[in-house]
């Protein structure tokens, strides 16, 4: 992907990090299938067991995101957001067609390749936003990391608000959402969403700006919250309702005044570097800046070409810079630097991350995919208030998780790992008086869990690019990602599922009632848990001098000799 134009100035990447938060709603439409499953089931006639199989779909569509890891690197974020676009808009209007009785029944195969197109427009929306902006604000991981996440948590109540006050709870309808509405919400925003000019340094009105985009994103999920809970409770007429959309859509468009304010208000510029290099990422020979590791491997490949080039074309034009002595040896990259994927797969470092993150990412998705049945079990009749209550804890330990490993990261060059440590920690001591079914305890382990979740989920993103760089960092955090719908399978599907049957059976009846339809799986949960503590107290003692030389100075730098 050569001759690709870099957006320079110091504005474009907070109007490309406003409209990543409107894809990153997008990028959360898999949670709608609670939503309109039941009309499926429905209308195909099918069994519990074939709309579970398609649950499954859901979550592999969703998560499986190989192919958007490796063109993220070749090709440009609007290439690859026009591929999320085109499965988005073929996989759920198959599906319209479906439930809106357009066609007759489709075969069950065909639905269920369907689904697995529609949901996997997620994976390359997703990997567009985060590759990008996470490049554009290499300074900032963390932070960035836990605002694009956070606004993944709250998607599904955007839709739940949208699907509830202006869709009139129609199944047909808000496919038919999903089926344009999405595809053209991302088509108008991908002309902004591209790579810009890391800033050369550290900006105090930066700071700022990042606070005001994480308050704005608090006070939409906090807003979502409280009209999801009036939505259920009052009868609301139309123009009530669609002012309450009115005020969610104000809320995402907020992040757009740091780019006004910053055009009516410029910042005066500094008299260090000259400003004609600000349209490239890659500076002339001897020339650097402290954004210079983030984007190239070492100072010999800077002359070479920056990161977004192919990696074929690189690998040659760095043996012909063999043969004329301009390079010595190709050497393997230290942590900090930037690895490929087959570099990072052959890493200690990078497979004690994986199963850290599968762990306590699927224990976490254990309890979110039955949290229906597990308040069921604890004798509560509606358990939409235990849905609530979940989606916004994980994104408190999403947003939250992002801010404060960010400002530890900066001022003690405590590894963001020790973060994931405490939520395996949390979840361990969690599970077991679940288990128990103590009093008082589904509500309180409820957003335990949720909390714990989200920081283990927007935690990792950060590291993963600390560690192995952010040149193929697209390929490499959707190989981690892998541990989610790993952990589904095991832990929710064969785990819980397993469990929850043999207790229906036991009982003699279709619901499972009582503390032992979980009991086996909670205290199961619990030792994993436990044994993801201990692996990530692991990892965080092996890379703890690697983010103190990465943070030595209060900010990203490029590692120098270190071992592994």
């Amino acid at each position: 992907m050569s001759n690709l134009v870099v957006k320079g100035g110091s504005r474009p990447p907070w109007v490309g990090l406003a409209a990543a938060l409107w894809v990153e709603i997008a990028a959360g439409n898999a949670y709608n299938f609670p939503l309109y499953s039941p009309a499926l089931k429905s209308v195909m006639g099918l069994n519990q067991q074939q709309l579970t199989m398609l649950g499954v779909a859901n979550d592999i569509g969703e998560n499986v995101g190989l192919l958007p890891g490796m063109a993220c690197n070749k090709f440009p974020p609007w290439a690859v957001l026009s591929v999320g676009v085109l499965a988005c808009f073929l996989g759920y209007g198959v599906l319209w067609l479906v439930v809106s009785q357009t066609v007759k029944p489709l075969p069950y195969w065909l639905l269920w390749l369907a689904l697995v197109i529609a949901t996997n427009s997620n994976a390359w929306f997703g990997t567009a936003v985060v590759v990008t902006n996470m490049r554009n604000f290499p300074l900032s991981r963390g932070t960035v990391s836990g605002i694009l996440k956070g606004c993944a948590g709250i998607s599904a109540a955007v839709y739940t608000v949208v699907y509830s006050l202006v869709l009139k709870g129609s199944a047909s309808n808000l496919l038919l959402f999903l089926t344009l509405v999405i595809p053209i919400l991302c088509l108008a925003m991908m002309y902004f969403i591209r790579p810009c000019t890391p800033a050369s340094g550290e900006d105090s009105s930066e700071h700022v700006h990042f606070l005001f985009t994480q308050a704005a994103v608090i006070l939409l999920a906090i807003y979502l919250l409280v009209t999801a809970i009036i939505g259920t409770v009052v009868s609301l007429s139309d123009a009530v309702s669609y002012i309450l959309v009115a005020i969610v859509v104000i809320f995402l468009i907020s992040p757009l005044a740091i780019p006004v304010k910053m055009t009516i208000f410029p910042s005066r510029p500094k008299k260090n570097p000259p400003a004609d290099s600000s349209d490239h990422l890659v500076l002339g020979e001897g020339e650097t800046t402290p954004t210079d590791p983030l984007l190239t491997p070492s100072s010999s490949a800077t002359s070479l070409g920056s990161f977004y080039e192919n990696d074929d074309a690189s690998d040659v034009e760095i043996l012909l810079a063999m043969g004329e002595g301009a390079v010595k040896k190709k050497r393997r990259p230290k942590r900090g630097e930037d690895f490929k994927i087959h570099e990072a797969l052959i890493k200690a470092d990078f497979w004690l991350l994986w199963v850290v993150y599968f762990l306590g990412v699927g224990s976490g998705v254990t309890i979110l995919n039955n949290l229906a049945q597990i308040g069921a079990a604890f004798g509560l009749e509606d358990t939409t208030i235990l849905l609530a209550l979940f989606g916004f804890c994980n994104f408190v330990g999403r947003i939250g998780s992002g801010a404060v490993s960010e400002h530890f990261v900066r001022s003690r060059t405590i590894p963001r790992t020790l973060l994931m440590t405490c939520a395996h920690i949390i979840m361990a001591v969690t599970f077991i008086p679940f288990a128990l079914a103590l009093d008082g305890i589904l509500y309180t382990a409820t957003a335990l869990l949720g909390i714990s979740y989200g920081i283990l989920y927007a935690v990792m993103v950060p590291t993963a690019s600390e560690l192995f760089g952010l040149r193929h960092f697209g390929l490499i955090y959707n190989v981690l990602l892998l541990g989610n719908p790993v952990g589904a399978l095991l832990f929710s599907g064969i785990l819980a599922g397993y469990v929850y049957d043999a207790e229906t059976a036991r009982q003699g009846s279709s619901t499972c009632l009582g503390p032992d339809c979980f009991k086996i799986t909670f205290l199961a949960l619990a030792a994993f848990c436990g044994l993801g503590t201990v692996v990530s107290i692991i990892l965080t003692v092996r890379i703890w001098p690697v983010y103190q030389m990465l943070y030595s100075g209060g900010s990203y730098n490029l590692p120098q000799n270190l071992g592994h």
